[in-house]
């Protein structure tokens, strides 16, 4: 039987407000989308992000803290694989993005999260819509008009 998988999204936010992301190849291609990855066995939410941002964009990034879980439906309804995501926040890092894994990115770049870059991941989308709105979790996530208002800390 098939079970939804662990996938970890990074929202890295930079002095100006700006987050980064990046315009995918491969699987995710043509989409934009934040850093991030699977979730591996025994690993912790915060040392996969710190791994998965390392591996594909160079940067080091101290102190990442959950903020959302988002339920990828519109992933599922495209290529059968379901993910649930859960979302870190890092405002502290070292260093400057570069392409770590160009055969799964082809840039990585700065932009204001009130104007994603499209097409966008859908993982990704709802990540930044939790951030903006300051919830935990968006209902009906295909329709994004509803939301529990969680504020995480």
């Amino acid at each position: 039987m098939k079970q939804p998988k662990v996938g970890i999204g990074i929202i890295i936010q930079n002095k100006e407000g700006k987050i980064l992301v990046g315009k995918r190849r491969n699987t995710l291609s043509p989409y934009y989308s934040i850093p991030g990855g699977h979730l591996e066995m025994g690993e912790t939410f915060e040392a996969t992000a710190i791994r998965e941002v390392q591996e594909e964009t160079g940067l080091i990034i101290q102190n990442p803290k959950v903020f959302c879980v988002t339920n990828n439906l519109e992933t599922y309804g495209e290529t059968g694989e379901h993910y649930v995501s859960v979302n870190l926040l890092c405002v502290t890092f070292e260093g400057e993005p570069a392409l770590m894994e160009p055969e799964k990115c082809e840039s990585w770049e700065w932009v204001s999260p009130e104007l994603l870059p499209e097409p966008h991941f859908d993982a990704s989308r709802y990540a930044v819509e939790c951030y903006l709105k300051k919830v935990f979790y968006l209902t009906n996530q295909s329709n994004t008009s509803k939301t529990i208002s969680h504020k995480s800390s």
